[in-house]
């Protein structure tokens, strides 16, 4: 699936959702859809960035990341109880029966918030950003590694729970790469939680 595709299925699936199942959310249920809604709508607001529609801005990189950390890891998983997947929620059951990769994807997006804080003065790889050959070969983005093969998004690594998309991250990896390789690793692990653990609307 092509990058723009990936950041598509996040923002309709979570947009377009998230209006209709906002309505009679209260509590706990109101709490996390409000958090899903903040990270969706600022994927939207940097992704011309990360597409080079606009003119880079690290800073703007940078409020992004701040808004997925502040909700991704424990404080996303805390909003999750067990049994609070009624109506109007679009949680699937099947959050609690897979609790520890659902909690392994909310660290993950956590890590890569970080990692793109400090990737965001890399800029873009179109535009020559940093380590740009940590995108081919047998490197972190190539070959065997991240993105190809039985790996993030191949095989069995990216829904399968014991693969590399919750496969613990190095923050110090991450911030050598392009901004726009981590912004991707970050809608791609958004898109791999929608698709197991959220139920369509």
């Amino acid at each position: 699936m092509k990058y723009t595709g990936i950041t598509g299925i996040v923002l309709s699936v979570t947009l377009a959702g998230g209006v209709l199942a906002h309505s009679g959310a209260t509590g706990v249920v109101k709490e996390r859809m409000d958090g899903m809604m903040a990270m969706s709508k600022a994927i939207k607001a940097v992704t011309p960035v990360m597409r080079g529609k606009v003119d880079y801005d690290a800073a703007r990189v940078r409020d992004f990341a701040a808004t997925i950390k502040e909700h991704s890891g424990e404080t996303m998983t805390k909003l999750f109880p067990e049994g609070s997947e009624e109506a109007p929620s679009v949680a699937k059951p099947r959050i609690w029966e897979d609790w520890s990769e659902f909690e392994a994807l909310a660290v993950r997006l956590g890590t890569l918030a970080e990692g793109l804080d400090r990737a965001a003065d890399n800029g873009l790889k179109a535009a020559g950003g940093a380590s740009a050959s940590m995108m081919g070969g047998d490197t972190m983005m190539g070959g065997q590694s991240m993105m190809g093969g039985d790996n993030m998004m191949g095989g069995g690594g990216m829904m399968g729970g014991s693969g590399p998309m919750t496969a613990e991250l190095d923050p110090a990896q991450l911030a050598e790469m392009p901004a726009d390789a981590v912004f991707r690793m970050v809608s791609q692990t958004c898109a791999a939680c929608h698709t197991k653990f959220r139920a369509e609307k």
